[in-house]
């Protein structure tokens, strides 16, 4: 019975659904002051700092996915390029799983990013968190969404090591959306 239960909880794992862009990579088509670690396309990237180590160490906990509102060819490139060998994503999704809406405040169309379609996929919503620097693809899901600062290449960027910290102190939760995210920088405990 024991191991039944502990099976359950391994395939109920929270899904993490993680941006891509200003969030795990920086992509820029004007070279930074430092070493790219790839090129694609007229665009450098630079990886996160703790990129690798972060999978890793996530997928232990974890389930996870990439959803970013760029162009699919570029995720499904940019993701082959900076997955550890042995991590395997639940889904890969780029702009066309996106609800293009208008954002009158912003003046500007935004690619929004809706659980509904990870819910038809057979995730529960109460088991997804969305990881993005750009609330306004995620306000639907709000009680989902834990908000990173945008990564712009700073080689002493810890942002991945303190949401690993967090996220290892909420990854037994049974419903992510019960607990308030903002400020999360300063919480140690949901």
């Amino acid at each position: 019975v024991l191991s039944h239960y502990r099976n359950l909880e391994i395939e109920n794992k929270i899904l993490l659904v993680l941006d891509l862009d200003e969030t795990l990579i920086h992509a820029t088509e004007r070279k930074l002051e430092i070493d790219f670690d790839f090129q694609y396309a007229d665009y450098f990237i630079y990886r996160r700092p703790n990129l690798k180590w972060f999978l890793e160490s996530m997928s232990a906990d974890f389930k996870l996915a990439v959803w970013s509102s760029a162009d699919d060819k570029y995720v499904e490139e940019i993701v082959e390029k900076i997955k550890p060998e042995n991590i395997e994503f639940e889904f890969v999704w780029g702009r066309t799983r996106c609800t293009t809406k208008r954002d009158y405040e912003l003046d500007e169309y935004v690619h929004e990013k809706r659980l509904k379609k990870v819910k038809k996929k057979g995730f529960s919503i109460e088991r997804i968190l969305m990881i993005d620097d750009s609330p306004e693809k995620t306000k639907d899901n709000y009680g989902n969404a834990v908000y990173v600062s945008a990564f712009e290449g700073d080689q002493n960027d810890s942002e991945l090591k303190t949401l690993a910290e967090y996220l290892s102190s909420i990854k037994d939760s049974h419903n992510v959306r019960s607990f308030e995210k903002r400020g999360w920088k300063n919480k140690k405990t949901a």
